[in-house]
């Protein structure tokens, strides 16, 4: 158990280099523009300030965004679908609470959904039961929303007390990007989301009855 130090969904930027002129420019507006010029979603925080001044040397994507990161002190995050950029100062850390779930349940599923990210901490608290995460706002919520989804599947598969065990039946997450969304069947990921599920705070849970339409 640990610290994780896998890398989260990749953000695939081309090689050549990026030419950008810029005498006096916003950092916000700046940003959105390159990822307007190269068919990336961006975010970016209210909290991201300052301005360029003088002309940026041309360099590949990466190394151009990478420079205005480290530059204005800023941290970036890549969901699959929207690059999230925020200033490092907004960065949060929470203690969760794992039980019932394993850390390696929890870090599993984690790696499997192309959450963790090497740059940002999730690590157990040593006996605890408890677990600790700090990064930019877009990678905690996704690691709260996943533990939230994952301890409710656990809890719900649990037999109530004095009641009848009923037929086994399969547990569904669903895991929200934006638009798109994955679903977990028993801990791994399906490409197939089922249209049936209920939805609550970003995450969907439904039981499968064993009723399956034809596709």
């Amino acid at each position: 158990m640990g610290a994780i130090k896998a890398l989260g969904a990749p953000l695939a930027l081309p090689s050549t280099p990026y030419s950008y002129t810029v005498l006096d420019q916003d950092l916000a507006a700046a940003l959105q523009e390159f990822g307007n010029n190269l068919n990336i979603r961006v975010n970016i925080s209210t909290g991201v300030k300052g301005r360029i001044r003088g002309r940026m040397p041309d360099l590949p994507p990466r190394e151009f965004f990478e420079r205005l990161i480290n530059l204005y002190n800023l941290q970036w995050y890549y969901d699959g679908l929207v690059l999230y950029v925020s200033d490092a100062h907004e960065a949060q850390s929470r203690l969760l609470v794992l039980s019932p779930i394993s850390f390696d349940a929890f870090k599993a599923a984690l790696d499997a959904l192309n959450i963790s990210d090497e740059r940002y901490i999730v690590r157990a608290v040593p006996g605890d039961g408890l677990v600790f995460a700090s990064g930019p706002p877009r990678f905690i919520a996704l690691v709260e929303q996943t533990l939230k989804g994952l301890v409710t599947e656990a809890q719900a598969r649990r037999d109530p007390i004095g009641v009848e065990k009923p037929p086994p039946h399969e547990s569904v997450l669903m895991l929200f990007r934006g638009s798109s969304s994955v679903v977990v069947r028993e801990g791994r990921p399906n490409d197939a989301p089922s249209p049936e599920l209920s939805h609550q705070d970003g995450v969907a849970h439904a039981p499968d009855t064993g009723k399956r339409r034809n596709r």
